[in-house]
């Protein structure tokens, strides 16, 4: 039996999922971490760095989860400032210098809403993330780990290829948001939670997402594929790539 829209919302949320840092020292070898966006600060929502993967190198970036309320206090429960943004495209801008594929996880409610993140340009940094994006010149793979909640989410998914885990989640906002707007009524976010599609089998049958990662074995199950998928990015021309990703979101 498939298990309902909001089953999967609460596995997506749970803080037993496994993080950013997680995946980088588990599937990819020699991951160092990188700090600072060079202007602000570091934000600690977003985890990147550079690893190797097969004797590849890659540049990984992720949003980071906290396991315990300290580490969730000091991660800001995995929504990023604007610099933290900035942290990731500096670090994809660097990867495409260096002509290294990037892999992205995605797990979070959504980007920071407070004031000084929007004083701090938090649109204009997700709006320039899609914009850089759309038009690196590398292999881009993002994975959908845990939850993926709107443009929070979207500013490191703009990739060749998006891939889900089983029981994770994507959406343009959350269930109880959706709930609140159209019906002023939070507690209906399990109907919206069915309504929006927000699921992996949902999303693959409507071609959002390009894969579905089980989980059971996910760590040796994703490193196959990634391995695979970077084989095969990595045949296509600086020019293939990039009009691929295009027509991908052109399509939408």
């Amino acid at each position: 039996m498939t298990d309902s829209a909001n089953k999967i919302v609460q596995l997506a949320r749970s803080q037993d999922r496994l993080t950013t840092l997680d995946y980088a020292t588990q599937i990819f070898d020699d991951f160092i971490e990188f700090h600072g966006d060079r202007n602000f600060r570091d934000d600690g929502a977003i985890l990147g760095g550079i690893a190797s993967l097969a004797g590849r190198p890659v540049t990984i970036v992720g949003i980071q989860k906290g396991k315990g309320l300290q580490d969730n206090l000091d991660r800001n429960f995995g929504q990023p400032h604007p610099e933290g943004y900035r942290k990731a495209l500096r670090l994809m801008k660097q990867a495409e210098k260096f002509g290294r594929p990037i892999i992205t996880f995605i797990n979070t409610a959504g980007a920071f809403p407070g004031s000084g993140a929007e004083e701090r340009g938090q649109g204009e940094a997700i709006a320039r993330n899609l914009l850089e994006m759309s038009d690196l010149k590398v292999p881009i793979i993002a994975i959908i780990n845990g939850e993926g909640g709107s443009g929070g989410a979207l500013a490191l998914a703009v990739a060749d290829r998006v891939w889900m885990l089983e029981n994770a989640m994507y959406s343009i906002l959350s269930p109880e948001g959706f709930a609140t707007i159209l019906w002023k009524d939070s507690s209906r976010a399990p109907e919206a939670a069915e309504l929006l599609k927000i699921t992996s089998k949902d999303l693959l049958k409507n071609g959002v997402i390009d894969k579905i990662i089980p989980e059971d074995k996910t760590i040796a199950i994703l490193k196959a594929a990634l391995i695979t998928e970077l084989d095969s990015l990595s045949k296509l021309t600086t020019d293939a790539l990039v009009e691929a990703r295009y027509q991908r979101f052109r399509k939408y």
